[in-house]
């Protein structure tokens, strides 16, 4: 899969109706051989910033997930592992916040989007696809484009 069609695959999961957070963590479900449904349903509490509780952005969260699922450790001791996938969930965390100014939902949407479209539930218009664009773009470039 290409950069642009991880992209693209985010994207239309989220224009479909899914959460950010689901939609990137599905562009990457067929090459990290995880069952689409399984993808969904862990990813589709992170949505709004983590249950719409607006903190740290669906779309982040769902690229921390897909790291996880391709760099991640299932061994407590292999702190070597673990230290490395942390330091590049901080370098997701920063290629977001140097391109928005932030990663925390509420914020994003302030200064993103109008009070009179988050009440409506359009603010995704706005920036909600750029931030599953730029996360679905950013662990990919980790994943494929740093080796």
């Amino acid at each position: 899969m290409t950069r642009q069609e991880a992209i693209d695959k985010a994207v239309k999961y989220f224009e479909e109706g899914y959460a950010c957070s689901q939609s990137v963590l599905l562009a990457f479900a067929e090459e990290l051989k995880l069952d689409p449904r399984v993808a969904k349903l862990i990813s589709g509490t992170f949505g709004g910033g983590m249950g719409r509780l607006r903190n740290k952005c669906g779309a982040l969260t769902g690229s921390f997930m897909v790291l996880g699922m391709a760099q991640g450790y299932d061994d407590p001791k292999d702190m070597e592992t673990k230290m490395d996938v942390y330091k590049k969930v901080r370098e997701l965390n920063r290629k977001l916040e140097e391109e928005y100014g932030t990663s925390n939902c509420n914020e994003l949407l302030i200064k993103y989007s109008k009070p009179e479209h988050v009440q409506a539930r359009s603010h995704h218009k706005d920036i909600c696809w750029r931030l599953v664009a730029s996360a679905a773009g950013n662990v990919w470039d980790i994943l494929y484009a740093e080796k």
